[in-house]
């Protein structure tokens, strides 16, 4: 089956697609779609839904987008939805991890959650699943894998990063692995 996953993010897509042998995935890239498509939802599943709506909309193709936030207790949930612009529209992974460890400076609670929102466009039905990894945030970045906040999130019953375990692991315990098990079981009974 060939599905498009709504993303110009070669690291999301490297990641979906040791979850989803399968399929064959298609990215943003790969259909011509160039533009950056508009995520200005007030939730991360409503970034999700956009993503997902308008490549099915404009292209035609079958799809799924995701979106994830980072969501700390110690800031009331913050950078929620703007996690991928919370230092400002250049979405920069270095910049967005130095403002949230200076947000954080001198905060004794560092406890946090990833969450991600897939949705589904497929046969003119819509569908939503969603992960959730808990975990906490380090003082200072540590480990050289992975992308955005991996470098400071320390899922719970672990003690090193995301950004220092293996792909497979992070695939397995994360909040992206978590909701793609959830579309690929969906996927199995269409």
């Amino acid at each position: 089956m060939t599905l498009v996953f709504a993303t110009h993010n070669a690291n999301k897509l490297r990641e979906i697609q040791t979850l989803m042998p399968n399929y064959n995935l298609k990215s943003l890239t790969d259909i011509g779609c160039i533009e950056d498509i508009i995520e200005d939802a007030e939730t991360i599943e409503g970034n999700a839904l956009l993503k997902a709506k308008y490549v099915k909309e404009k292209y035609g193709y079958d799809c799924f987008a995701d979106d994830t936030g980072l969501e700390v207790e110690a800031l009331q949930g913050a950078p929620g939805v703007y996690s991928a612009r919370y230092a400002g529209e250049q979405k920069n992974d270095a910049d967005n991890v130095a403002k949230l460890l200076t947000e954080l400076n001198g905060i004794e609670n560092r406890s946090a959650h990833f969450k991600t929102v897939i949705a589904l466009f497929i046969n003119d039905k819509t569908y939503t699943f969603e992960g959730i990894c808990k975990g906490s945030i380090t003082r200072e970045k540590m480990g050289d894998n992975g992308f955005g906040y991996d470098p400071v999130f320390v899922p719970e019953g672990y003690d090193m990063t995301f950004a220092q375990l293996p792909l497979s692991t992070k695939n397995k315990i994360g909040h992206r692995g978590k909701a793609t098990e959830k579309l690929i079981n969906s996927l199995q009974n269409l």
